[in-house]
Parts: structure tokens; C-alpha cells; sequence
């Protein structure tokens, strides 16, 4: 047992001075910033120039539901109001689309992130997020 130790000591040994011998890599030139400056003058961050979300506009509303009966939309109702996310219900049905929806109110949509999607959708099974044309829609209230 002492020789093969011994053994694999000199082996690495060995190849430790084998890999030391070889020559160092290059360091990859990289061409200055300046060569590249076009139109952009300077590099900015996505939340400084205001483009984190894609743009919606104003004409198109984020509506929520799909769900199967009113309670259960009523609850969903309460439980987006316990996020301070305003919504409401709509009158009619969604134009291909099934169930009971809540339509979010313009000042809340960015509070509805996928994160509370997901939170929701574990306790309302078939949860589901829409954008449409605001034109048309009634709500309930």
C-alpha cells in the first residue's frame, strides 16, 4: 500500500510539471469601446430608459379569469384585492374566451407580476392572463 502511494505521488508530481511547461494562453484582444460607438454614445441600463416591460398601449387591458364559476372569481377578487390590486369583474364573456374574468385596473397592472401569478394559479386551477382591447368591455360595476 506504501508503494502505490508512492506511486501516485510521483505520478502527480509529474504531472504537475508537464502542465507547468506548456505555454500560457493568450489573452484575447478586445477592441475599445470608442471603435464601437455609433448613435449610442453610452451604455444604459434597461430601467433607466424606462424599457423593462414591453410598452402596452393605451388602448389594451389586462384581464384575468378563465375561471369556471362566479365564487370563485368573487374570491380571486378578494385575493387580488388583499394585494392592493384593483379589479374588476366583467359583465359579458370574453370573446374566445371561457369562463369568468376580472378585468385589472390600469394603476395596478404592474403589482401583477408573474410571481403572483403563480402564487394564484396554485389555488385557482385554470387561472389564465389576457391582454385585449379595452374597447367594448363592460364591467360589472
Amino acid at each position: 500500500m506504501r508503494w502505490l502511494f508512492l506511486l501516485l505521488l510521483v505520478l502527480n508530481a509529474f504531472y504537475y510539471v508537464w502542465h507547468q511547461q506548456e505555454a500560457p494562453l493568450k489573452a484575447k484582444e478586445v477592441a475599445p469601446l470608442s471603435l464601437y460607438k455609433g448613435s449610442q454614445q453610452e451604455i444604459r441600463l434597461l430601467r433607466e430608459t424606462g424599457a423593462a416591460a414591453p410598452a402596452r398601449r393605451r388602448d389594451e387591458c389586462l384581464v384575468v379569469g378563465g375561471l369556471a364559476a362566479r365564487d370563485q372569481l368573487e374570491a380571486l377578487r378578494q385575493r387580488l384585492l388583499s394585494l392592493d390590486i384593483g379589479a374588476l369583474p366583467l359583465a359579458g364573456q370574453l370573446p374566445g374566451a371561457e369562463g369568468f374574468w376580472l378585468k385589472v385596473a390600469p394603476e395596478s397592472e404592474r403589482l401583477l407580476d408573474q410571481e403572483v401569478l403563480a402564487s394564484l394559479s396554485k389555488d385557482f386551477k385554470d387561472l389564465k392572463q389576457k391582454i385585449i382591447f379595452c374597447e367594448g368591455i363592460a364591467t360589472g360595476e
